[in-house]
């Protein structure tokens, strides 16, 4: 029977993640929550329906070899959908690898660089909820009830990535309109960014190594460089003049009377207060991943940001 790779989830990853999966000859079948109106695929299978249903989770799952969990939810449904999301994946991973892409919030504010072997430490209410969704799956690994591997991610930046709190459409569609791009926190720390493309990547690696199994994965990541920087390298790669403007917290508590996910934006603050360092020297050394240069990654995100965003 030919290898059938199921994607759950159709945000800023999965669709990666589809992409580069179809363009290499692989089945795909993508599950999501709404319809797809879009035309048939070879060797692509939509699938929709909502994942906190055990048996349409059972149905999704069906026949997998492979399955990678990029279900999200709105920051502010989180304490409500995101433990439901667990058990529905969960169930529709019960006969294949289970590939979880993962955040960073459970480690919290340190001070070094992070790595796969810290303990969760969580600082925000966030924090403490992805800590225990991670315990869990990593549980049911080690019961036998799955096989899971973690694949953790810094905040995301590419093709396809709207809702970052920097890099997102907020920005784009500012400087794209001649405005100044806006930063929280201290621009001058340094703060790892992931490349969406290098996340699927990575991901798609993990599925493929049995070894990998059971195990927690940072995912190779460009090196840490001051958000000042890439504000600014990112609006030259648009080709248009930069300027940049602090977004103060006190503005993203009023506008949190307005927006509940802006509101949830505050707590995680913290990430650009201090030094945000991804160590992925374990995944290099495992798998020989490395990340997309930075020049090349700039250059792709400002095409389709043009294409997306211009006016």
């Amino acid at each position: 029977m030919d290898a059938l790779h199921v994607v759950l989830g159709a945000g800023q990853i999965g669709n990666e993640l589809t992409e580069q999966l179809l363009k290499a000859g692989h089945k795909v079948r993508q599950v999501r929550r709404s319809q797809d109106p879009s035309p048939p695929r070879p060797n692509l299978e939509r699938l929709s329906g909502d994942i906190t249903d055990l048996v349409f989770a059972r149905e999704a799952g069906r026949g997998a070899t492979v399955l990678y969990h990029c279900v999200n939810a709105r920051y502010d449904q989180w304490q409500q959908l995101l433990p439901a999301q667990n058990r529905g994946v969960l169930v529709a991973a019960m006969t294949a690898p289970l590939v979880v892409l993962d955040n960073l919030y459970m480690y919290g504010a340190v001070h070094a660089p992070m790595t796969e072997d810290m303990p969760s430490q969580p600082c925000s209410k966030k924090g403490v909820l992805r800590a225990r969704l991670s315990e869990e799956l990593l549980a049911a690994h080690r019961r036998g009830d799955a096989q899971v591997t973690m694949a953790r991610a810094s905040d995301f930046f590419g093709p396809g990535v709207v809702t970052a709190v920097i890099f997102g459409e907020r920005y784009f569609s500012r400087v794209l309109a001649g405005k100044a791009g806006e930063f929280v926190g201290d621009p001058d720390m340094p703060h790892s960014y992931s490349y969406g493309p290098d996340v699927a990547t990575a991901m798609i690696t993990l599925g493929a190594r049995p070894e990998a199994l059971g195990k927690i994965w940072h995912v190779p990541t460009p090196p840490a460089t001051s958000t000042r920087t890439l504000l600014l390298q990112m609006a030259s790669a648009l080709g248009v003049s930069a300027r940049l403007t602090r977004l103060p917290e006190w503005a993203l508590r009023l506008g949190g009377l307005f927006s509940p996910v802006i509101g949830e934006v505050v707590e995680m603050t913290y990430q650009y207060k201090r030094p945000f360092i991804l160590d992925d020297s374990r995944f290099r050394s495992a798998f020989g991943g490395q990340h997309t240069p930075l020049p090349t990654a700039l250059a792709a995100t400002a095409a389709w940001a043009r294409k997306r965003f211009a006016a």
